[in-house]
């Protein structure tokens, strides 16, 4: 069953090979996005070294490695689990001998490495070249930071198949999805690091799992958090991972009893 999961990572990478012009182009995308809150920044810094425990080369580091990072951690599984729920095609996966929810999640996995390898890694390096970041010389901050890169992925798939299971119930999430996409980039520190949010919303973004998406990751990356408050902020992922696992359970059990096709 492993090597079945392991081939479906190898078939969505190789799937994604075909449509690999898109994401070229997105990397000047990205580019273009870094460099306006590179310049952004700049000019709300001003004459300040330091914002929010960053200074401005933290800030640029933090950017440039939080928009590539989501390049590796993004997916639509929300979108299509949703519209295998709607045309009814979800149902045969019930008679199929895998768990559903892990083939998506692996799914997701096949299209994670392929942007991380041909999207994340190419788009680093073009930001290095083009503005002042900062990247950590100590190979232990790379390990740590991949491995909350990996962690961050996974979070944020949980959230998605939470989104994309809300189907069962409501027929219609699409709202649902637009309005998770934005929750995720705002809150988890994507736009603003969650330090420089209010005061009383820092500390409830602090008991969300949105932080665990990008802002922890980016923060142990740029040397914001440094040490063992490195290792708790690992440790964080692992609690929202594993607690987001049991409203997964939860939904997944409730949907599979009230599962109807709708059109003929």
């Amino acid at each position: 069953m492993l090597s079945a999961y392991a081939d479906l990572i190898r078939i969505r990478f190789m799937m994604m090979l075909a449509y690999r012009v898109n994401y070229y182009s997105g990397i000047l995308i990205y580019a273009l996005n870094i460099g306006a809150y590179y310049f952004l920044w700049k000019a709300i810094y001003g004459s300040s070294e330091s914002l929010g425990g960053m200074s401005v080369t933290q800030m640029t580091t933090y950017v440039a490695v939080s928009w590539m990072a989501r390049a590796f951690y993004f997916n639509n599984l929300d979108r299509e689990i949703a519209n295998e729920i709607r045309d009814g095609s979800v149902a045969i996966q019930f008679i199929r001998p895998y768990n559903y929810l892990v083939v998506k999640m692996m799914q997701g996995f096949g299209e994670g490495l392929f942007r991380f390898f041909l999207f994340s890694i190419p788009g680093m390096i073009i930001a290095s070249l083009l503005f002042p970041v900062g990247l950590p010389t100590d190979p232990v901050v790379w390990l740590v930071f991949l491995i909350m890169l990996f962690f961050s992925f996974l979070i944020n798939s949980q959230i998605n198949i939470l989104t994309g299971l809300f189907a069962f119930f409501v027929e219609n999430n699409e709202g649902m999805m637009r309005m998770k996409r934005v929750a995720v980039d705002l809150f988890s520190g994507l736009i603003i690091p969650v330090s420089l949010f209010p005061g009383a919303l820092a500390t409830v973004l602090q008991w969300l799992p949105f932080q665990a998406i990008t802002y922890l990751p980016g923060s142990v990356f740029t040397g914001r958090v440094t040490g063992s408050a490195a290792y708790e902020a690992f440790v964080v992922q692992l609690v929202w991972f594993a607690l987001l696992l049991v409203p997964i359970w939860w939904m997944w059990r409730q949907a599979r009893k009230r599962l109807f096709v709708q059109g003929g």
